[in-house]
């Protein structure tokens, strides 16, 4: 099955379920989609008893598409940026501190408590894993799905304060994330399994620091560039040409391409900047392009999202450790945030029941589910993957509909 084809399946699905969820359902779109998906996937599975066709085309397309190659190394980059050039700057300004911590020191934390207490509850199903298998699991999913959680939170009302901690926290985490799972990684893959703190410093000090030096360059090129000229059209071209030729960059230079994709959008897209580059129409261009781009991944993503359910192993016991596993990730997130936000509250205005809001709109998505699937098979990777994709559901049909309502109770209304 050729590409083109695979292409345009997917866009029409996403077409046909994306007007049955506006016309009937009227949920968000990421909801909505993989909703109408999973119900697709399971209709298919049911008529595949008396006749398989449908069923084999579905599966030959998921077999086809490398889904963590596409994610991490093509999808990612665009949403990313498309996500940054519509944040609001000068509240992620003010939030910058407690982003940062909840980015690095949460992700970490997270990281070691999901780790432990997965290693410990797997043990006690009857399933022997190996602690750093569980810590590489505890690293793949305690990032949350910027993708995921930026179209649901501009729905759900939330004080522009909050909503720049979960959404600045959600930019830069997943790129901090997928630098901490790199490395265990290749700690699990190493014969002797033992962490070298200069591996560690190096890999951080070139993927993170480094990605956050590219998207500076590539802000402030961009920025020159749009500056010296007024034609909306090339302009526009800018922008794609600056997410492409970053993304290239960063992967052949190993540098982190989802932090540069985040820096360079903060950078285009801020207040400052955009009244001294763009005009009027440019600026409508740009952002309606972007916001076009941003819509078409998603429904995309969230439909393979769905479709991936033909591919795993649903084993009694993969189930029942995913099921165990949500609310020990909804705790450990809980407890990464707590220290952060109870030292950050005496200094910044937190909104109220923050801690609880942002562990239950911590989405997770694609992202986890890319990594689980880097994953081999002496690092369990049938188990983790369906704990993964458990997880991910839940997160987005069970939070993402309800994270609104618990932001109207709370009365954490916009300000």
């Amino acid at each position: 099955m050729d590409y083109f084809l695979i292409i345009t399946i997917l866009i029409t699905l996403s077409a046909v379920f994306g007007y049955i969820n506006v016309r009937f359902l009227k949920l968000p779109n990421t909801i909505g989609l993989m909703l109408i998906t999973i119900v697709f996937s399971l209709g298919v599975v049911a008529i595949g008893v008396y006749d398989d066709t449908l069923l084999n085309i579905e599966k030959t397309i998921i077999a086809n598409i490398d889904f963590e190659e596409v994610l991490l190394e093509v999808m990612l980059s665009f949403l990313l940026f498309a996500g940054a050039l519509h944040t609001n700057f000068e509240q992620l300004k003010i939030q910058r501190w407690p982003v940062l911590v909840f980015a690095t020191l949460g992700v970490v934390i997270s990281t070691f408590l999901v780790g432990t207490l997965m290693y410990y509850i797997l043990q006690l199903i009857g399933l022997q894993v190996e602690f750093i298998y569980c810590l590489l699991f505890g690293s793949l999913i305690s990032p949350t799905d910027p993708i995921a959680v930026l179209g649901i939170l501009k729905n759900a009302g939330a004080a522009k304060n909050l909503e720049a901690k979960i959404v600045g926290e959600s930019l830069f985490n997943d790129g901090v994330g997928v630098v901490i799972f790199l490395t265990i990684f290749q700690v699990a893959s190493s014969v002797e399994k033992i962490v070298e703190p200069l591996m560690i410093l190096e890999l951080f000090g070139v993927e993170v620091i480094g990605g956050i030096i590219l998207g500076l360059i590539l802000g402030y090129v961009t920025y020159l560039l749009m500056k010296s000229i007024d034609d909306y059209d090339i302009e526009v071209i800018i922008t794609l040409a600056a997410v492409m030729l970053g993304t290239v960059i960063a992967h052949r230079l190993h540098l982190s391409a989802p932090l540069a994709m985040v820096t360079a959008g903060l950078m285009v897209g801020n207040d400052t900047i955009r009244a001294t580059t763009m005009s009027e129409i440019t600026e409508t261009y740009v952002d309606k392009f972007w916001e076009l781009v941003d819509i078409l991944l998603n429904t995309i993503l969230f439909v393979l999202i769905g479709m991936e359910m033909l591919v795993l192993s649903f084993k009694m016991e993969y189930v029942v450790a995913g099921l165990i596993a949500i609310p020990l990730v909804l705790l450990s997130r809980y407890i990464s945030l707590m220290i952060p936000i109870n030292f950050f509250k005496r200094k910044l205005d937190f909104a109220p029941k923050t801690n609880l809001i942002m562990t239950w709109g911590g989405l997770r998505g694609g992202i986890s589910i890319a990594l689980a699937l880097s994953l081999t098979a002496e690092m369990h990777r049938e188990l983790f993957l369906v704990i993964t994709y458990l997880i991910v559901i839940f997160s987005i049909l069970v939070q993402g509909l309800t994270v609104g309502k618990l932001v109207k109770k709370f009365s954490v209304s916009k300000t």
